[in-house]
């Protein structure tokens, strides 16, 4: 006899409701906490562009950034990293010093020309937050910390990015190569959601782009949905692009770890790295007056400048505008000046990409579109956010082509990442199963050089 039970829908019910109390107020926290940053990280730009000897004072940001950690911000230091491993295993907890610790570092690092990145801060933002909402809520039991951090994670991607879904899908795919933790894909849609909402009622404008190449022509006589054309000619080039894109990632990452390694080797006192690193920014800056390769990278005032709008044109980016935008900021973050590396690896694959369309014979803009997102996915081990974010940045003409850079890279950037907390759920290929179950801090801690996120 049929019976219905209305027992696990009910309780899917209650936790259903239970989780929109929780991230409505993580999301709007995360989300303002994310439009403030965005602004006051677009004030400090306007002020970088308007004084440009303002880049002398970047040595001395830096040991301030420097001495203010090591006095307040010991127990943050490890910055994403931290945030991970608090999601791994829940213990102390993430404390809320950081959110203004890592919001204050981040601008200080921008307004003196240091090329860092946006979504650290925001991760972390959202981590503290999340770990702070996990502390007054009654009962709450360690899975749920787990969820709530994750959501934390999501609401600080997704508010920073105006990508809502790729930063849910982020927040489950960052935590362990080849593994999404699908219980907390509700509580992260509903946090990234009402995050990226909650900047959009502040009035925060993200930066938009469009393959206009291959799909404006068809849009302009029909304003209906049109898929890129698939042609052979266009997947070879993805495909060897993604292989580029994949080892650029894993170039990047290896750098990284090796770049703060040395400074810490080389210095004891933690004030003394930013200090060296900020002199040695200065002197690519403007010994070799590369100047376009400071701060975030979006775009420039100057028309003549390398930026990741202008390598979406022909002629946008030099043939080694992506390593030098990498050599950068490996000594800005190296160093321990605050943000995060994801903006400039959109910059670096954006370059690479408009560079390696002269090569292959392909439209400029849609190379630079699929480098924006691949090198990204290699450095992180995140193709399917990669791929979600890039459909919400650029639009679905181009899915296939997505997604076919961004697993690529994601297989050719190897077992190596710039969260050394992440795990390796499932290995890439065969060969590498041995690797399965560990971190990847443990691999590198097997080598010579060991580094600690910033």
């Amino acid at each position: 006899m049929f019976r219905f039970n209305l027992r696990e829908p009910l309780s899917t019910v209650v936790w259903f409701i239970r989780w929109n109390l929780i991230c409505w107020p993580l999301g709007l926290i995360t989300g303002s906490l994310c439009s403030l940053f965005l602004w006051l990280l677009d004030e400090v730009t306007k002020i970088r562009l308007s004084t440009p000897g303002i880049i002398w004072g970047l040595p001395v940001a830096g040991v301030l950034i420097g001495l203010t950690y090591s006095r307040f911000g010991k127990s943050v230091d490890a910055g994403n990293n931290l945030v991970l491993d608090e999601i791994h295993e829940p213990a102390g907890g993430v404390p809320l010093r950081m959110i203004p610790l890592v919001l204050l570092g981040t601008i200080i690092t921008h307004l003196f020309g240091g090329s860092a990145g946006r979504e650290g801060t925001a991760v972390q933002m959202g981590g503290s937050a999340a770990s702070a909402l996990s502390r007054i809520i009654p009962g709450i039991q360690p899975g749920d910390v787990r969820i709530l951090l994750m959501a934390g994670v999501a609401a600080g991607f997704g508010g920073i990015f105006g990508t809502p879904v790729a930063g849910t899908v982020f927040a489950m795919e960052v935590l362990a190569i080849g593994r999404i933790h699908y219980s907390a894909v509700l509580p992260c849609l509903m946090a990234s959601v009402i995050s990226d909402q909650c900047c959009v009622f502040w009035g925060t404008a993200h930066t938009h782009y469009q393959i206009e190449s291959l799909i404006a022509s068809e849009t302009a006589a029909n304003s209906g949905f049109h898929l890129a054309p698939v042609t052979l000619h266009l997947v070879a080039a993805t495909t060897v692009a993604g292989v580029a894109f994949g080892l650029t990632g894993r170039l990047f990452s290896q750098l990284a770890h090796a770049c703060q390694a040395g400074f810490r080797r080389a210095f004891v006192r933690p004030w003394m790295r930013p200090l060296v690193g900020g002199m040695a920014v200065i002197l690519l800056a403007t010994g070799f007056e590369m100047r376009e390769y400071l701060g975030l990278g979006v775009n420039s005032p100057n028309p003549d400048d390398v930026t990741i709008v202008s390598s979406f044109h022909p002629g946008g980016a030099d043939a080694f505008s992506w390593l030098w935008k990498s050599v950068f900021t490996v000594l800005t973050v190296g160093s321990g000046f605050k943000g995060g590396e994801v903006t400039p690896l959109f910059f670096i694959g954006a370059a690479l990409g408009n560079t390696l369309a002269s090569v292959f014979q392909t439209p400029v803009d849609f190379l630079a579109a699929m480098g924006f997102v691949a090198v990204f996915a290699g450095a992180t081990n995140t193709p399917l956010a990669c791929t979600l974010m890039a459909v919400e940045l650029f639009g679905g003409e181009c899915t296939l082509y997505f997604a076919i850079a961004c697993f690529v890279s994601f297989v050719f950037s190897g077992h190596t990442g710039i969260y050394l907390s992440q795990q390796i759920g499932t290995a890439k290929t065969p060969q590498s199963s041995t690797f399965e179950g560990v971190r990847l801090g443990s691999l590198r801690e097997q080598k010579p050089h060991v580094r600690e996120d910033h």
